[in-house]
């Protein structure tokens, strides 16, 4: 039996059928069956805007070696007596608590929200209402911030082919499109990752682990450089090994750990707005054509020098999406999107922020427990500013000008938008890169001034790093683990579950 690899050109809303005879005529048999590698969408020219797929067929008429097999994760197994306490069910913590069950660990998952279905009801609840829950709301709850979002699964990380075949095959197993294993740039939407959610939790408990809920971390119990275990709002729980893998959201939970003596430091990090257009001009801009059969919707990455200074860029593109209130406590006014798995929406929302350091935004140089103060008070100002939920926003023409303007924003944005000066609500070194960096994005797509911008985007990457070793380790400690976003090491779905598998593999290697 021989292998080859073929990429072929289809058009977007190419059949079974018409692969299939496209990959006869390149290996010149009929017998042969064949594996999606690759599909991408190649849109360069806009006159023949066409899939590329990556195909590999076997077949006895043909020669040719196989590719050797891909990396896979082996979880190395055994009976274990020690007990092993995750707190954050976000990706970083569901998966490194998965890794340890099936390790043999005693895991307990241990989740500040409520299961997936109960924090469903209650964000709905926050949008008919405007009433808050710190319990369950975009940040906190089964899944974290990722269960309600665009559940992208790309990542720029590098070394993690094992780790993410192992998160990919998850999914998958969980329901996920298996389309997931192939595409370039692969989604997941919110309405596919909240009864993953659910499958994914059994998958855990039916390898003997334990979920609890509603249950926040309030302290841990060290000493000379040891945790003993987690006090919680539910009880103390003793634990040989603590993973913590809180987001990038739990402010008091950094707080705490820097008073129990965990080490942070300052780094970059990015702030802005939210981007949001009409999708049909997106995809006009893009295309050339209001829409393509077989392609969902358009999508961009954006990316500038800013103001020379500092970077701007777009982030967290949701074609067909809805910009969310993604407050995680109250009195916080901050805004994210989402995406359901058909992209269907009226509108196309991204991120559109500037990278800094905290030293810039506070104009002096700031410690890790300044650089929150001083983001969370930039965050409460936007709330203060609207009396509330309802995001400030302007029109992207308006915020180059400096100038507010008479028509009123239609946006996704489920509380309301509040027609405001972004230029003055925004720090002057953050409006100064994003004039430079929407000027340049003008350039590039047209009729982009014609959008919005909405809110504050100030949750695409922490502003602070804890101090950790290469297996995730936190230094000064032998048994205490930080992954994840909130250990300023990853950011979105893939790498963060890469940063959770990797430590945990490293705690079930270790002698």
């Amino acid at each position: 039996m021989g292998f080859k690899s073929i990429t072929l050109k289809l058009p977007t809303d190419y059949d079974e059928e018409l692969l299939k005879k496209k990959i006869a005529a390149q290996v010149a048999t009929r017998h042969f069956q064949y594996t999606l590698e690759s599909k991408s969408l190649d849109a360069r020219n806009k006159s023949r805007i066409h899939f590329l797929v990556n195909v590999g067929v076997t077949s006895p008429d043909i020669s040719g070696d196989p590719p050797p097999p891909a990396p896979k994760l082996t979880i190395p197994y055994r009976p274990r007596k020690e007990k092993a306490v995750v707190v954050g069910s976000g990706p970083a913590g569901f998966f490194a608590a998965l890794v340890l069950q099936r390790a043999g660990f005693l895991t307990v998952l241990i989740e500040r929200g409520s299961e997936v279905d109960v924090r469903k009801g209650e964000i709905e609840g926050f949008e008919r209402t405007g009433v808050f829950s710190e319990r369950n709301n975009y940040a906190f709850g089964e899944g974290g911030a990722g269960t309600f979002s665009d559940g992208k699964l790309t990542s720029r990380s590098k070394h993690i082919s094992a780790e993410r075949s192992f998160i990919i095959n998850t999914y998958i197993e969980a329901g996920a499109p298996e389309e997931i294993a192939w595409m370039a740039h692969p989604h997941l939407g919110t309405d596919n990752l909240i009864p993953m959610a659910r499958r994914m939790r059994k998958l855990f408990t039916d390898a003997g682990g334990e979920v609890v809920f509603d249950t926040l971390m309030t302290g841990i119990d060290a000493a000379s450089g040891r945790v003993r275990g987690v006090e919680t709002s539910g009880g103390y729980r003793e634990a040989d090994l603590v993973f913590l893998a809180p987001g990038h959201s739990a402010y008091e939970t950094f707080r705490m750990l820097m008073d129990r003596g965990v080490p942070f430091r300052t780094k970059n990090f990015a702030i802005g707005t939210r981007m949001e257009h009409f999708q049909e001009s997106i995809n006009r801009a893009q295309w050339g054509v209001p829409a393509l059969p077989g392609v969902k919707a358009a999508e961009y990455r954006l990316t500038s020098q800013g103001d020379g200074v500092h970077p701007v860029y777009s982030f967290c593109m949701c074609p067909g999406g809805v910009i969310v209130p993604a407050g995680a406590y109250p009195h916080l006014n901050i805004v994210n999107g989402m995406s359901r798995y058909a992209r269907d929406g009226a509108y196309a929302n991204a991120a559109c922020v500037a990278g800094l350091h905290p030293d810039h935004l506070a104009g002096r140089v700031v410690t890790a427990r300044e650089a929150l103060d001083v983001l969370e008070e930039l965050e409460h100002s936007f709330f203060e500013y609207s009396g509330g939920y309802t995001a400030p926003g302007c029109g992207i023409g308006d915020f180059l000008s400096g100038r507010e303007g008479r028509r009123g924003l239609v946006s996704s944005y489920p509380l309301g938008v509040n027609p405001a000066p972004l230029w003055e609500l925004l720090p002057a070194p953050v409006v100064k890169a994003l004039r430079a960096g929407l000027a340049d994005f003008s350039r590039k797509i047209k009729d982009f001034t014609q959008g919005s911008l909405v809110g504050l985007e100030s949750k695409t990457s922490s502003p602070v790093q804890v101090l950790r070793d290469r297996q995730g380790l936190v230094e000064g400690f032998e048994n205490l683990y930080l992954v994840g976003e909130g250990s300023g090491y990853a950011g979105g779905i893939i790498s963060s579950g890469a940063d959770g598998v990797k430590a945990a593999m490293a705690a079930a290697s270790a002698e």
